[in-house]
């Protein structure tokens, strides 16, 4: 398997941006552009799942990866909350709704295989090399 050098690259990190452009896509109509906290609460959550897998790639490290992964999941759970959320109060479809919820656990399962795959390499990061002095 091909080791990724940018996060950009990161299947993960590519369903989280989506995620994310659809979060402000429809935080912009309607009764839900009116509630600008909600709208901060939401967008915040979903820019956290891409950010905390950018955050973790780039600390070059499996463990703290994994920790940061788990954050993103945790913001992904985040989001699902608040989608159902604004479906209660009227703020999105059903339709809608349920696309972003049935995106959100996907990108959670994705996660998850992906710190299963990580947690079982034998391969623990760049800065985990051994450091050897200069000649």
């Amino acid at each position: 398997m091909p080791k990724t050098t940018n996060f950009e690259d990161l299947k993960i990190f590519q369903m989280a941006r989506v995620l994310c452009q659809e979060v402000y896509a429809i935080t912009k109509e309607g009764e839900f552009s009116r509630d600008s906290r909600f709208v901060q609460q939401i967008r915040a959550a979903a820019g956290s799942i891409m950010d905390n897998i950018a955050e973790g790639f780039e600390r070059d490290g499996n463990k703290e990866f994994v920790n940061f992964l788990y954050f993103a999941k945790g913001s992904c759970g985040e989001v699902r909350s608040q989608i159902i959320r604004a479906t209660d109060v009227g703020f999105i479809d059903n339709e809608t709704a349920t696309k972003l919820y049935n995106d959100c656990i996907n990108i959670n399962k994705s996660i998850s295989k992906f710190i299963t795959s990580i947690k079982s390499s034998s391969y623990s990061g760049l800065k985990n090399k051994p450091q050897y002095p200069e000649p």
